[in-house]
């Protein structure tokens, strides 16, 4: 998960590549991201809108995006600790034009509407994130997780005869394990991307719900979250095998905690490309 450790590391991988911040922003800078997503082959004219959904809480502001005809499966995605953002948009709307019905929430709604920050520099934005991040908990992951299944249950573009796809990143992915524990008759698969987290020593760790869960799952590890601890990808293997549930656990050489989204310093582009691979046939293979 981001701390200050992660940034240790991606500085140390990004001087060993030669590419200070700076020279990350420049180099990025007027590049869209839909530039630096592949094209989704034969991809599905989609329609998306901003919409508020109503939780316990209060009103959650999110981004729902979906085929622009008939009903798909749905997903739910939990963003990084960097909150809702035009990188998270971008890629839903990827997912969606691959045949799913897609929603991207703003975790931090009880304290303000996104975006949250202007950058995906942890060490620039830690004071405004930090605070943000240990607002939530638990017990918010799972009465939010209930009110946005029921909201894309409620959609027409979502197919309630099929099981919904939750995936998450840094900090999304334990929430995408509270999720499929807390709705197991919804939830048919998970996918966690350089997930924070997933196995502590804590008597609310993740890996305790797995027996809960009836969904098939995707974790891809970052290196270096594997070597600070590398016993966490054999625990989860043991929960999921001796649950009788499907996991693809994997640690994915040369990639930072972070590299998935196209906005981040991090970005593996061709290890994110496997991990989103992944992602479909998994989706394809739990949802129908």
């Amino acid at each position: 998960m981001c701390d200050e450790m992660t940034v240790a590391d991606n500085d140390a991988y990004l001087s060993a590549k030669e590419m200070t911040r700076r020279q990350f922003g420049a180099g990025s800078a007027g590049v869209g991201l839909a530039a630096l997503l592949t094209s989704t082959a034969n991809a599905q004219a989609v329609t998306e809108s901003d919409v508020d959904v109503e939780t316990p809480d209060g009103v959650a502001d999110c981004y729902f995006v979906h085929p622009s005809s008939g009903s798909h499966p749905g997903v739910l995605i939990w963003p990084d600790a960097f909150g809702l953002r035009p990188a998270m948009k971008q890629m839903a709307k990827r997912l969606a034009e691959s045949g799913y019905s897609v929603l991207v929430v703003n975790q931090y709604y009880r304290s303000q509407r996104a975006p949250i920050v202007n950058s995906t520099n942890f060490a620039e934005v830690r004071d405004t994130v930090r605070p943000l991040m240990a607002s939530l908990n638990p017990n918010t992951h799972v009465t939010d997780a209930r009110a946005f299944v029921s909201f894309l249950d409620s959609q027409p573009s979502v197919d309630g005869a099929r099981k919904i796809g939750t995936m998450g990143y840094c900090m999304g992915g334990p929430i995408t394990m509270r999720t499929a524990a807390a709705v197991p008759g919804r939830i048919g698969a998970g996918a966690s991307f350089h997930g924070g987290g997933l196995v502590t020593d804590r008597p609310d760790s993740p890996h305790l719900l797995v027996p809960k869960m009836t969904a098939h799952y995707l974790f891809a590890i970052a290196e270096n979250d594997d070597t600070r601890q590398p016993e966490a990808k054999d625990v989860l293997r043991d929960a999921f095998a001796e649950a009788g549930l499907p996991a693809e656990i994997e640690v994915y050489e040369g990639a930072m905690h972070g590299w998935c989204p196209p906005d981040t310093q991090v970005y593996h582009e061709a290890q994110a490309e496997r991990a989103w691979s992944r992602l479909l046939v998994l989706f394809e293979r739990a949802l129908g």
